[in-house]
């Protein structure tokens, strides 16, 4: 047959014992290649020379060749039909003998991988029935193909019935597989489709004759099969009955089958069935289920057919298709159905625990009556039970759940599966007939397993210890725990529905345990975890939440989900409620949970934790992973739940803390939250709280795994967020005890530079409480979860990242304002020191922390962290440095040899070795990494030793805290001695006060022996310090460059690193000059300190590095105030010292050195310049620049301001900003006035702080210029003649400093030796005021010493200490008018001259007089420049002032005139109604009223009654303003009076003042308090004496001033402010009359 004509090929074969024929179709197929994936043929046709792509020449020559000891093996895999149509062809052509097709077929692997015999046979037939039909093949290749086609039978490769039935009568003929020529087959083809299709035969029905059938029943059910015959002897009489009575073998198949219903354990029913064709059995069992599918049928269908129709399909007698075809409901329409069912459930199960809005009354009432404190368990399971009532019916009348149960009954596990597959819409688990089914199939298919698990759980040892626990993992080894793939199906079909059978369920978590461990040796762990895997997600998981509160189990659960990894679980935790999501009785189980929860959380306090805590327990071990999930979200609402939530953790499971770490990591990645408030700056409440939850969490539990929490840390550190840290924040600080803070006081600040029981103790008193035994513990379980025993360790990655966070999130961020910025830094900077603060102390010894840490070199090149970074970390690995002359002396301290100083390579011989794989580490190697690496463009000011040092000292090196030490040891004894006083003498009291004495004893002494060692610590480093401090700094470079590049790479970065290393740095520096430390110029670090560093600092710091920098200032000025103090403590500490040279390198100690004088005019200078610099940040428009500036007034609040007029320009400043509309500046500025408002009492004036030696008259000429912008800070300062000058007075008050009054005598001679012979140098102040003050305040604190008190009235003052620094006006006329002023002075003893001070005054050469006589010119005229300046700025203020009362006044206006108008209603309304009572009593009408005349005019003198009053109160407002004004220009008179000291003067300008205008007069109006705010008028020397009350009070107050340093209390201020109020009204209104007189 050609052109793909389907032919049938049928044979006949007849049995030797049997009557009856057996027909066989078979369909020949027309497609060859059509089936090969890879072929690109599809067409029949075969083509004469096919190519031959897998057969090729070289495997036809191997296959030819004899097979040797490696069999030949194709590569690669060929697909095997292509392969197969290659392989023949290469044999019919001749190219491969027929004998070594097997050897071929043997040498190759299929790309199908399972291809059994009778498939390739198959192909092979198919292929040959091709070739056959092809009629163009030669005559060569047809004789091949009929002898290829014997040779494939005879080798049993293709079956001889297979070609009977696809090959063409000619050739069956010629290769012998047919006896019979083609013409006679095909004849007797015709005549047996004739007899099949046109025959009829006659039955013998069982109506007409039942002898036949009788007999087959009686065979079949009593007793027949039970008989000797065999199954082959049955047969044949059955096959007899049918041929003797005629009987339908239909009919008599329907009658074993329903035999076969009947007794289903008899075996002879398997060998029955065959003899019948396959399809009639479908059809006659199809006609058995549709009988009971009839109306008027209404008996259900028994479930012995379900069971025979399931045997039947099991053994292959009938297909499962062919009967589910026959059964009923359809599958959409049941689907359809339960799809409403369904809805319905899950609308129900969504309503719980919602709300009533609409509930009033009676409802409302009963909702919150049944709020009470009691859960139900069992409510979930009731509402299953429910469900399944309303769902009985349906497992009644669906024939396929029938069916299913049937297979599940004859443990038909694969045909029982495809039911579940196409019923899985259906939940057919939920019926209790298929779940206990399944669970009967589950258990006999483990059986096997768990009875080798049980057997090797025997056989090990019981006991504790880790030894024999790895015993018992040994001896479980021995029996392989293998389960079938089929059980894993099985639990994935039971899902959540194994809760039914919790004896069951247990069983399978066990085997499951041992799968896991000892499974079959064939499969890899790999395949093994995904097994498991899938068991727990689709069964074990879902179970547990629906078992009321049963630990047992959840506890078995947890020992299969600990073996695996925690990313494992995790990915479990997370797919378990989303699998869940369609089942209403998961939902309704979930809702309840959700709702108890909340109800108890409600309730949840410190008295009733037992109780409720308890019931939290029971219902996370139903429901952990909802319960937790909705703690976790009420902790996040409210931050006060956290206390006692933590507390009823304790009777969780260890199943329930994994399941809780995972839903705290899962709200942390939950997206569409904000972790910053809107500010951006603030962390949200919902982070701050879950990680104050964690915090507390983990410390008070050991059993809470971290490691998934710190890889959640390190993913987001390397994808650029760092906001999470705070976890990480709360961990250390609360299982570690280690905290960071900004906000710290003196005492702790003492106590960071002592030892570590100094620091505990301080940390104890500060409320920091500790427990030693549990804070150990949970240190080490912090530290064990970063540095685990396996892979991967977290710690070092963890700290690289923080690191590398640090230094990026300045660049990376993405914050519209850099406020936020600046937080994010300080926030990442701060979690850096914390982390690295925990590791050092954490990982001990130091040496394993030493191993843990890259090298210096690594954290510099290959991390790119910043030096001062790669230093804190690297810190401590410095101190191992280990001294190879001197056993145990490690670096820092001292060796106490010359030799262990090498010049510039410093402690060479210092080594670190650590590994002794590797070469041990020197001292000079890591001074040659730090020059190579991070000194390579330094310009070589100062070594790398030096540099080193720096870095790795820390402040417990420099300084001890005596007084720290010595307040804890007094605070041990008092407690001793409280111990000592108890008077309670019994037994337990007793031995109590003896554990508490021997605790305090040993804390005392511990206490002593660290003191006494850490004075010996400092004094070796100290030791070795001095040793090495002459090759520091460079010899060759100036002192200018060498301070900024000091500053820059050493000072700046480390005093903004931290609170300890802002002080640690003052420390450093005081260190290098107390040791006189070469090259290093104190006084220009001082200097470029305070020109150069400040105000950029401020503006561009973070607020935190702000305040870090302010406490670093704070401690320098503080330094610098004590060289100030007197001149015996400069020259006994500064005077010669190689810091204060005054030449540009100070190489030597016998050159130049900075005179007291310059260094007091340098502290004015500096002074100045800090004022100014604050003053132009406080003003600036940024906010970073007022926020920082603020901040560091606030640190240097105890030091600065010290002059009055500095404290009252900053005071204005921060007045201005208390007022701005950002609250946080405004909050912060309410603190600095307050604190600068403590410290006003110890402002002094100008002149008490440059202590006469600073002209205060106008500066030099412009070529002298101010030290502020001199680039060598030192030359000039004064000139050497005055230079001398000075150091011979301060000889003088050397001798004097002790307050003698023979200083007095000393000093004012020299003033009026001046003053007689008309030099014009400057005048120095007397100094009996400062002696005076200092006798009476010798006991009060101040940064200058102490202060002096100034009373002018009194003492009779020069002009000099007069001078109003704010105006111009009267220092032009200053010199002039000392003649007259001398002789106004009330001469006291004071003024007389003496002798020797006349003699040494008249020695003075005239050249010298009239160089300095020239230069005190020019500095006048500069002094006039400024003094313009500031008079100025004051002018600007003043004119804001005006400014703003401007606008104000308009607004009073308009309210005046306002009121005014209600006024005028009031009166007008008022004249109505009088004019109208008077017109109804005399009766004039509105026409007579009209031609009435005029009424004349009032006198002058009269005021209306209706407006006298408030005629009256305008006239005293307007008289209280012209007394207002007239007070003002009293005062611009009087000030100008004094300023004078002519009153002639003062009355010309006062006229012209007058005249001038009226409008300025009153802008610049004076507010009463002005009289007490010091600073505002300098003290002069009265020239009337109606004016000499007011200068003596003045006297006083200022005396006041410098006399208290101490802050008044509240009540004496007010009490003050009022007298003061009193006396200057009184004054006032005297002063008024007087001028009102002298006008008139």
């Amino acid at each position: 047959m050609e052109g793909g004509i389907c032919t049938y090929n049928i044979f006949l074969s007849l049995s030797p014992k049997t009557t009856s024929p057996v027909f066989l179709f078979h369909l020949s197929p027309t497609t060859l290649l059509s089936s090969n994936p890879s072929s690109s043929t599809s067409s029949m046709s075969v083509p004469l020379s096919p190519e031959f792509k897998y057969v090729t020449p070289e495997c036809l020559k191997e296959w030819k060749t004899p097979p040797g000891p490696s069999p030949y093996r194709v590569p690669d895999p060929v697909p095997v039909t292509r392969f197969l149509f290659e392989l023949c062809w290469a044999m019919v052509k001749g190219e491969l003998p027929f004998q070594k097709c097997k050897v071929a077929l043997d040498s190759v692997s299929f790309v199908e991988k399972e291809i059994d015999k009778d498939e390739m046979g198959s192909i092979l037939a198919d292929i040959i029935a091709q070739f056959a039909q092809d009629l163009t093949i030669s005559g060569d290749h047809r004789s091949r193909l009929v002898k290829m086609t014997k040779s494939l039978v005879d080798g049993s490769l293709v079956p001889a019935r297979i070609l009977q039935e696809r090959c063409e009568e000619e050739f069956l003929f010629e290769t012998e597989l047919s006896r019979m020529k083609a013409q006679d087959l095909k004849s007797r083809e015709v005549r047996v489709n004739t007899r099949l299709l046109y025959q009829q035969t006659k039955f013998n029905l069982l109506r007409e004759e039942s002898e036949g059938y009788a007999k087959l029943v009686t065979l079949l059910c009593q007793g027949g099969l039970d008989s000797n015959n065999s199954p082959i002897m049955t047969i044949s009489i059955i096959k007899s009955l049918i041929g003797h009575f005629d009987l339908d073998p239909n009919r008599v198949f329907d009658i074993v089958l329903d035999c076969f219903e009947l007794y289903p354990e008899k075996k002879v029913f398997y060998d029955l069935i065959p003899i019948f064709p396959k399809s009639h059995a479908a059809q006659i069992l199809g006609f058995k289920f549709q009988y009971y599918q009839r109306m008027e049928v209404t008996d259900p269908v028994p479930s012995a057919l379900f069971r025979l129709a399931a045997l039947l399909v099991k053994e292959k007698f009938i297909d499962l298709d062919s009967i589910y075809a026959h059964l009923l409901p359809k599958d959409e329409e049941a689907f359809k159905l339960y799809d409403e069912f369904l809805s319905k459930r899950i609308d129900e199960a969504s309503k719980i625990g919602k709300i009533n809005l609409a509930a009033t009354g009676k409802d409302l009432m009963e909702t919150e009556e049944k709020q009470d404190v009691t859960v139900d368990f069992y409510a979930a399971l009731d509402a299953e039970i429910d469900a399944l009532t309303q769902r009985e019916e349906e497992i009644l009348t669906n024939q396929k759940l029938g069916l299913l149960i049937g297979f599940l009954s004859v443990h038909d596990w694969n045909h029982a599966h495809i039911l579940f597959e196409r019923l899985s819409h259906l939940n057919p688990v939920e019926h209790i007939p298929i779940c206990e089914g399944l669970f009967r199939v589950i258990e006999k298919t483990m059986a096997g397993a768990y009875t080798a698990f049980c057997n090797n759980y025997q056989i090990a040892p019981r006991k504790s210890s880790n030894s024999d626990s790895d015993q018992m993992e040994v001896e479980q080894s021995r029996d392989s725990v293998e389960l079938a793939r089929d059980f894993f199906q099985m639990l994935s079909v039971a899902g959540p529905y194994l809760h039914r059978d919790t004896k069951l369920l247990q069983k399978v978590c066990r085997v499951l345990r041992g799968y896991y461990k000892v499974g079959n040796a064939n499969e890899s762990m790999k395949f093994r975890e995904i097994r498991v895997t899938e068991a727990l997600s689709s069964c074990l998981l879902p179970s547990l939440q629906l078992i009321p509160a049963n630990p047992a189990i959840g506890q078995e659960i947890w020992e299969v989900l600990s073996l695996l990894s925690y990313e494992v679980r995790y990915r479990l935790y997370g797919e378990w409620e989303k699998d869940d999501e369609r089942n209403p009785t998961v939902l309704f189980t979930r809702q309840i949970a959700k709702l108890d929860t909340r109800r108890i959380l409600k309730r949840l306090a410190k008295e009733n934790l037992k109780q409720l805590g308890r019931m939290v327990a029971k219902l996370a071990h139903a429901n952990p992973m909802t319960v937790l999930r909705t703690i976790v979200q009420q902790i996040e609402a409210y931050r006060d739940m956290i206390t006692p939530v933590v507390d009823a953790f304790k009777y969780l499971t260890q199943l329930e803390y994994d399941i809780l770490e995972y839903v705290v990591i899962e709200r942390l990645a939950q997206e569409g939250r904000d972790k910053l408030k809107e500010d951006g700056i603030n962390l949200c409440d919902w982070l701050q709280s879950l990680a104050s939850f964690w915090g507390h969490l983990c410390k008070k539990y050991p059993s809470m795994e971290l490691r998934g929490l710190f890889q959640y840390l390190v993913n987001k550190l390397q994808q650029g967020s760092g906001i999470e840290l705070v976890l990480l924040e709360e961990l250390i600080e609360q299982m570690a005890n280690v905290h960071y803070t900004e906000n710290m006081t003196e005492d702790q600040l003492d106590a960071l530079a002592g030892s570590e029981t100094l620091r505990n103790q301080s940390n104890f008193a500060f409320g920091t409480t500790r427990n030693n035994k549990v804070l150990s513990k949970s240190t080490n379980r912090l530290r064990d979860s970063l540095l685990p025993k396996d892979e991967p360790k977290l710690a070092i990655p963890l700290l690289m990242l923080i690191a590398q966070h640090r230094s990026t999130v300045v660049i990376k961020n993405e914050a519209p304002y850099i406020k936020m910025v600046s937080e994010q830094f300080d926030r990442a900077h701060g979690m850096l020191l914390q982390y690295v603060d925990f590791l050092s102390s954490a990982v001990s010894p130091v040496s394993s922390y030493s191993q843990l840490v890259p090298s210096l070199h690594d954290l510099v090149q290959k991390y790119h962290l910043e030096p001062e970074v790669a230093f804190l970390i690297y810190r401590p690995v410095m101190r191992l440095f280990k001294s190879v002359n001197n056993e145990g002396v490690f670096w820092p301290l001292d060796a106490g040899e010359e030799s262990s100083f090498d010049g510039d390579k410093g402690s060479s011989d210092f080594v670190l070795h650590l590994d002794p794989s590797q070469n041990p580490l020197r001292w000079s190697d890591l001074l040659n990494t730090v020059e190579t690496t991070i000194l390579s463009n330094s310009s070589k000011s100062f070594s790398s030793d030096m540099y080193t040092t720096f870095w790795g000292l820390t402040l417990y090196d420099l300084y001890v805290p005596k007084k720290r030490y010595e307040a804890e040891l007094a605070k041990q004894l008092a407690a001793l001695k409280a111990l000592d006083d108890l008077s309670d003498t019994s037994s337990v009291a007793t031995s109590k006060r003896k554990k508490d004495k021997e605790k305090i004893q040993e804390l005392f002494d511990r206490l002593t022996s660290e003191y006494d060692k850490h004075e010996k610590h400092v004094s070796s480093v100290r030791q070795r310090l001095i040793r090495q401090k002459d090759t520091w700094f460079s010899s060759n470079q100036e002192a200018l460059k060498s301070s900024i590049e000091f500053l820059q790479r050493c000072i700046f970065p480390r005093c903004v690193f931290g609170a300890g290393d802002a002080v640690y740095c003052a420390e450093f520096v005081a260190m290098l000059h107390s040791v006189g430390t070469i090259g290093f110029n104190t006084f220009v670090y001082l200097d470029v300190l305070v020109c150069k560093l400040v105000q950029p600092v401020i503006c561009c710091c973070t607020e935190l590095e702000a305040g870090r920098f302010g406490r670093f200032l704070s401690e320098t000025l503080r330094l610098a105030y004590h060289w100030k103090k007197s001149e015996s403590i400069y020259e006994r500490e500064c005077g010669n010292m190689p810091g204060f040279g005054s030449g540009v390198n100070s190489k030597s100690l016998n050159g130049q050195r900075v005179t007291f004088a310059q260094f007091v005019r340098a502290h004015h200078k500096w002074s100045g310049k800090i004022t100014r610099m604050l003053a132009q940040c406080l003003e600036s428009n940024e906010y970073m620049e007022i926020r920082n500036a603020l901040i560091v007034l606030t640190k240097i609040s105890s030091v600065f301001p010290v002059l009055r007029k500095s404290g009252v320009t900053l005071e204005k400043r921060v007045a201005k900003i208390k007022a701005d509309e950002r609250e946080d500046l405004k909050v912060l500025a309410t603190s600095v006035a307050a604190a600068l408002a403590s410290r006003k009492s110890t402002w002094v004036a100008e002149e008490v702080f440059c202590m006469g030696y600073v002209d205060l008259k106008p500066a030099a000429s412009p070529k002298k210029a101010s030290l502020g912008n001199s680039n060598n800070p030192v030359v000039d300062i004064l000139p050497k003649e005055h230079a001398k000058r000075n150091k011979s007075t301060g000889e003088n008050r050397t001798e004097k400093s002790n307050g003698d009054a023979s200083r007095l005598q000393d000093e004012s001679p020299k003033v009026s030796q001046e003053e007689q012979n008309g030099s014009k140098l400057p005048k120095k102040p007397s100094t009996e005021p400062q002696t005076r003050g200092q006798q009476k305040n010798r006991n009060a604190p101040s940064i200058l010493g102490k202060p002096p008190k100034l009373d002018d009235a009194k003492f009779g003052k020069p002009s000099e200490t007069g001078i109003d620094l704010n105006t111009t006006n009267g220092t032009k006329s200053l010199h002039k008018g000392t003649g007259t002023t001398s002789t106004n002075l009330p001469k006291t003893e004071s003024s007389k001259p003496s002798n020797e001070q006349t003699q040494k005054r008249a020695a003075v050469p005239s050249d010298e007089t009239e160089r300095v006589s020239k230069r005190r010119k020019g500095e006048e005229r500069e002094r006039e420049r400024e003094t313009d300046h500031e008079e100025r700025e004051r002018e600007r203020d003043r004119g804001e002032e005006r400014h703003e009362k401007e606008r104000e006044k308009p607004q009073r206006a308009e309210k005046e005139r306002e009121r005014e108008r209600d006024r005028e209603r009031e009166r007008s309304s008022e004249r109505r109604g009088e004019r109208d009572m008077s017109l109804e009593k005399g009766g004039v009408g509105k026409e007579e009223r009209e031609k009435l005349p005029p009424p004349p005019p009032l006198p002058p003198s009269f005021v209306p009654q209706s407006v006298s009053r408030h005629s009256v109160e305008r006239e005293r407002d307007r008289e209280r303003e012209r007394g207002e004004r007239e007070d003002d220009v009293g005062k611009r008179r009087r000030d100008r009076d004094d300023r004078d000291g002519s009153s002639t003067k003062m009355e010309e300008r006062e006229r012209e003042k007058v005249k001038d205008d009226d409008a300025n007069v009153k802008r610049r109006r004076v507010k009463r308090s002005t009289s007490t705010e010091p600073g505002e008028y300098s003290p002069v020397v009265p020239s009337h004496s109606s004016h000499d009350a007011r200068g003596e009070r003045k006297g006083d107050s200022t005396r006041a001033h410098a006399k208290d340093s101490t802050t008044p209390s509240k009540a004496s201020r007010r009490e003050t402010e009022q007298s003061h109020e009193r006396d200057w009204e009184d004054d006032r209104r005297q002063r008024a009359d007087g001028k009102r007189k002298h006008r008139k």
